[in-house]
């Protein structure tokens, strides 16, 4: 499992992204390229990394249910993904 740490850190990035978003847009569109450089480091969607929402692995992430490769075949194998079941022939 990720640290805690590193998981507190992704949701401040997302808090602080969503909040410079309008802005962001507006100066983009103004073409104001040192207004986007006074912007905070963070406020950039660049700099967002999807994250497993139980474990926090970086890596192996599946947008589509929000999951890691390995939470995910653990939840599909004990059925609580719905529409989903393991495969057999």
């Amino acid at each position: 499992m990720a640290k805690e740490s590193m998981k507190a850190r992704e949701v401040k990035r997302a808090k602080l992204c969503a909040k410079y978003a309008e802005k962001r847009k507006a100066l983009k569109e103004a073409g104001d390229w040192a207004g986007l450089q006074a912007l905070p480091k963070n406020a950039s969607p660049v700099r967002l990394h999807n994250r497993c929402s139980i474990t926090g692995r970086p890596k192996g992430f599946i947008r589509m249910f929000g999951i890691s490769r390995i939470q995910f075949r653990e939840m599909a194998s004990k059925g609580l993904i719905p529409g989903v079941h393991k495969a057999s022939w």
